[in-house]
Order: structure tokens, then C-alpha cells, then sequence
């Protein structure tokens, strides 16, 4: 591969974790983001803070509806409007804060600065282009390359995804390919154009599970070779103990925890992320062992009260907690911040039970 940035610092860093004494490439500050329905207003994304360094792997984690995908696309101002819009906050990518950019700013930023692996591959790549259409077209309005030079670079991203007979596959069309290649087509897609960061949004879901390994596998050796940092959104722990280095957990619409995933696994200090550990299937719990599920449902984001919105399913809730939210304050290890008002005193083996 040529042009590539993948020097060894680069490498380095990345694989340490956190680049300490360089700037954050992303700062989310305060983002709100809701959608106006006939049931009321859904605050999605409700302030919610968290940077990510060069070259870091950061997941985001947590149930289906409490704001992990909603966050991503607002990132890239990809929110639909009506019946959604992004009501506050700033997103600083590389310094600049990309709420304040143009349309036609924001078009330059996709794809060419932040690229996007979204969840369904067979309904994010277009059924009537080939694959190296839709490979080309991106270096062509990002790059400005010619189609001869686009279509050798195309060849050269299917070969860096591990896709074999890379010339014959780009005449080819997505329902052709199997979920496992069409997904390594959409993780060319976002390296195409040389980002510095990418948005992985449920890269496996649609994926057997000898298929997600490889994908997750490739993903993390791609990041780490080309020093490009990653948020990755998933429900998935066991993706998060092997691939994050940092990891913020949400519950409707706010992090309620954040930390080293490390410290997240051993050291859980709220109990949305100690309710989600156990009811992880473990291989080295005994085999007789029951899983235990979190009681309740998420709740209706349209009648949210003041108190901690995960109070009703929590076995250590107080008094306190419906009377406001707890802020997000340090608890446990350096760096770990909880939204729990009782963050101290639960029991530090919860997690590992």
C-alpha cells in the first residue's frame, strides 16, 4: 500500500491506549440531540461528553434504544430533519467544531476525515453499482483521482481487507458477495480516502459468529496499522474487553459510566454496567449457572421524570435517586467516572460475580 499513514508512532500510541500530552482528535461536549414524535419529544442523545485520541480504540456501549447509534450520526450530522435535530453541544474534530460547518464542509468530512461502517452492510451498499463503483466514486469526488487511478486503488483496499481476486470481485454487485465480504467492502469504503477516524456502528450484527471474529480481527489490525482511531458501538461486552481501550456505557440517551476497559470489567462502579456484565454468558462460571437478567424495560424517553432513569431497574436505588440525577463523577480507578449516587459503595467484585 502507498500513502498510507502507518508509521511506527502511530502504532505505538495506539496500542498504549491513550496518547498522553497530545490533543483529544474528537471532543464531544454537552450534545443533545431529540426527535419530535406525536408521543412527545425523545431526548436520544441527552449531554453527553467523551473524547477520543489518535489512533484510540473507544467503544460505546449499551442496550437497543439508549442513544449509541443516534450519538454516531450526530457526530456526522447525519440526523434526520424533521423529525430529528441536534439541539446543542460541540463536536471538536481536529479542532474544528463540526456543528458549525456548512453543508457542503460537512460532505468534505465524510468520508474523507471520519469514514463510516454501518450496521447492515446489504442495505448500506447500493444494489445497482458495482462494488468498484462504489469504491471509486468516493476517491473520485474525495481525492479528485482519475478512474484508472481510483479503480488501482480500489484494487489495492480489497486486497488490505483480505478480499482475494480483488480485479474480478469489483465488477461484481453486493448481492453477489456473502455478509462477511460485503461488510470487508464496507470497511474499504471508510479506509478509502486515508481518515483519521472511523465510526463503527454494529459492524457484526448481521454476522455469524465465525464471521464477526474476522471482521473484528481485521478491524483492529487495520486501526492499529494505519494509526487510525475507531468508535466502536456495540451490545456486545465480549467485543469491548478484546478490542476497546476505553469504553463509555450509555443508558437512555446519557454515559452513565466511563473508563479503561480494564477498569470497567473489574472495577464496575455503577449498576447499569454491573447488570450488564451479569447477564453475559461466561466460560468460567460453573456450567449450572443462571444467567441474570436485567428486570424491567428500558424506559419511555418521552416521560422521563428528574431522578436517575435507571432507577426503576435497580436493585440499589434510594430515595436520592428519584429526586435528581446524579452527575458523572470520578469513582473507582484513575480516570473512571459513574451517574451513581451509591458508586462507592457497591461491592468491587459485582462485575466478576
Amino acid at each position: 500500500m502507498t500513502g498510507l499513514p502507518g508509521t511506527a508512532t502511530n502504532l505505538a500510541q495506539s496500542m498504549n491506549g491513550r496518547n498522553e500530552g497530545l490533543p483529544p482528535l474528537l471532543e464531544v461536549k454537552d450534545l443533545h440531540t431529540e426527535f419530535r414524535t406525536g408521543a412527545g419529544v425523545v431526548r436520544a442523545v441527552d449531554g453527553i461528553s467523551y473524547t477520543v485520541d489518535p489512533g484510540e480504540t473507544v467503544a460505546i456501549v449499551g442496550e437497543s434504544g439508549s442513544g449509541k447509534s443516534v450519538s454516531a450520526l450526530s457526530i456526522l450530522r447525519l440526523i434526520p430533519d424533521p423529525p430529528g435535530r441536534i439541539t446543542g453541544g460541540e463536536v471538536l474534530f481536529a479542532g474544528r467544531d463540526l456543528m458549525r460547518l456548512s453543508e457542503e464542509e460537512m460532505r468534505q468530512v465524510r468520508g474523507s476525515e471520519i469514514g463510516m461502517v454501518f450496521q447492515e452492510p446489504m442495505t448500506s451498499l447500493n444494489p445497482v453499482l458495482t462494488i468498484g463503483r462504489q469504491i471509486t466514486e468516493t476517491l473520485e469526488q474525495h481525492r479528485a483521482m482519475d478512474r484508472a487511478a481510483a479503480d488501482r486503488r480500489a484494487v489495492e483496499l480489497l486486497g488490505l481487507v483480505g478480499i482475494a481476486d480483488a480485479a474480478r470481485r469489483l465488477e461484481q454487485y453486493p448481492h453477489q458477495l456473502s455478509g462477511g465480504m460485503r461488510q470487508r467492502i464496507m470497511i474499504a469504503i471508510a479506509l478509502a480516502c486515508e481518515p483519521k477516524m472511523i465510526i463503527a456502528d454494529e459492524p457484526t450484527t448481521a454476522l455469524d459468529v465465525t464471521i464477526q471474529a474476522q471482521i473484528l480481527e481485521l478491524m483492529q489490525k487495520l486501526t492499529r496499522q494505519l494509526g487510525v482511531a475507531l468508535i466502536i458501538i456495540t451490545h456486545n461486552l465480549g467485543v469491548v474487553a478484546r478490542y476497546a481501550q476505553r469504553v463509555n456505557v450509555m443508558y437512555a440517551g446519557r454515559i452513565v459510566e466511563s473508563g479503561a476497559a480494564a477498569a470497567l470489567y473489574h472495577n464496575p462502579r455503577h449498576p447499569y454496567t454491573i447488570a450488564l456484565l451479569r447477564s453475559v454468558p461466561r466460560l468460567d462460571r460453573p456450567r449450572q449457572a443462571r444467567l441474570d437478567p436485567i428486570e424491567g424495560q428500558p424506559p419511555d424517553l418521552t416521560r422521563l421524570d428528574r431522578g436517575c432513569s435507571f432507577r426503576p431497574r435497580c436493585r440499589f436505588a434510594i430515595a436520592m435517586c428519584a429526586e435528581q440525577r446524579p452527575p458523572l463523577a470520578p469513582a473507582g480507578s484513575p480516570g473512571q467516572l459513574s451517574a451513581c449516587f451509591r458508586s462507592h459503595e457497591l461491592d468491587v467484585t459485582a462485575g466478576a460475580a
